[in-house]
């Protein structure tokens, strides 16, 4: 159960779908008490807000569900910022983002800025947000496992055209989309699958400039039944930069990402 109003959202799809889109990222909402303890004023603020957030990822998701019905995907959708926590840095494990102060509580900003002091306590933040997260959607992962016998994990996300700062692989390419897959949880199949369905927009590149999936850590690593893939959109096939609003890219990458699942044409690809 969400205790924390508006915290997160799973939104039901299809009984029969295995698949859940992940949205971490897409939300500009930083709650009052959390803002008190960020050390930039408002300006500073919405201009980091600006480059941080995956703007308008969560409504592509909700585009690419209308399309793929009547077996449309369940959709699990983080309703805060990231720089509140980012629910896809794991606190108990080792994060090669806390050397640029990006772990699972942010303590600087994408460019190098103190965000929070060093002092601060990231623990209660921590309890409050990033638990009950990890554990709503370890329940929604098996959920689809009980209901359909797998579960496919479609992390959305997108990324800036020009790099920033605080990038540790920023001078890699840069593709209209780059694909995030891990050996363990993302089948080739899936990979190309993905290629197909985004080769429209000039070219698809896997863990460049971004790596890796989401799975949660119940399942990662030990269970095979749960498949995973992030889809990393460059911006600027769908947005005016930093921050700005959508445009017509954005109902375009909506109908790929339904193709990938499977019901734009009739046919069921996962």
């Amino acid at each position: 159960m969400n205790d924390t109003p508006g915290s997160f959202e799973l939104l039901p799809g299809a009984a029969d779908s295995p698949v859940i889109l992940h949205v971490p990222h897409s939300s500009r909402v930083v709650p009052e008490p959390v803002r008190s303890g960020i050390e930039l004023d408002d300006a500073a603020l919405g201009r980091e807000l600006d480059h941080i957030t995956d703007a308008h990822t969560a409504e592509i998701a909700a585009a690419a569900a209308a399309e793929a019905a009547p077996v449309a995907p369940w959709r699990f959708v983080n309703g805060l910022s990231r720089l509140v926590i980012d629910p896809e840095r794991f606190p108990d494990e080792r994060e090669e983002m806390l050397a640029v102060g990006m772990g699972t509580v942010y303590t600087h900003t994408t460019h190098g800025e103190q965000l929070r002091s060093p002092d601060v306590d990231p623990q209660p933040l921590i309890d409050r947000y990033f638990r009950p997260y990890a554990e709503a959607m370890t329940a929604a992962v098996g959920d689809r496992l009980a209901a359909t016998g797998r579960a496919v994990v479609v992390d959305i996300h997108s990324y800036p055209t020009e790099p920033l700062p605080y990038e540790l692989h920023g001078e890699g390419p840069r593709p209209p989309v780059c694909l995030g897959a891990d050996d363990f949880h993302t089948p080739p199949e899936l990979v190309a699958l993905a290629g197909k369905a985004f080769a429209g927009f000039g070219g698809t590149a896997v863990n460049t400039p971004f790596a890796g999936t989401y799975v949660p850590l119940k399942y990662y690593g030990k269970d095979p039944r749960v498949s995973a893939l992030m889809i990393e959109v460059r911006r600027d096939l769908y947005m005016t930069e930093p921050g700005g609003p959508a445009g017509p890219g954005l109902a375009a990458l909506a109908r790929a990402v339904a193709d990938l699942f499977g019901h734009t044409g009739g046919t069921r690809v996962l």
